[in-house]
């Protein structure tokens, strides 16, 4: 079960349900990743639309080892996302979001 209050967002892979969250260390990750000036900017990214499929899947991929996942970015692009494109920027969207706010009841 997902729970929000921890950030956490489910995200299918190849049919197989994973929990992701935004961990410290995956935020580490993903700055480094996207050798972004700050996460702010990556949120603002989001914010106007102006993100790139690269961040979507760099935020995936660090969503998804903060949950506990050992796979990389090249894995990742292998398999089968439950919803395609759309569902993956959602998720990445959402962990952007449960990462920085809490819920709304």
């Amino acid at each position: 079960m997902v729970n929000p209050y921890c950030g956490e967002v489910a995200i299918t892979l190849d049919g197989q349900r994973h929990i992701a969250k935004l961990t410290l260390g995956a935020l580490a990750e993903l700055e480094a990743a996207l050798e972004a000036q700050s996460l702010f900017d990556l949120v603002e990214r989001f914010e106007q639309g102006r993100f790139s499929s690269r961040d979507v899947l760099a935020l995936i991929v660090a969503g998804l080892r903060g949950g506990g996942w050992r796979g990389t970015a090249a894995d990742l692009a292998t398999v089968e996302i439950g919803g395609g494109p759309l569902e993956a920027a959602r998720v990445a969207a959402e962990l952007l979001a449960r990462a920085f706010a809490l819920p709304q009841p």
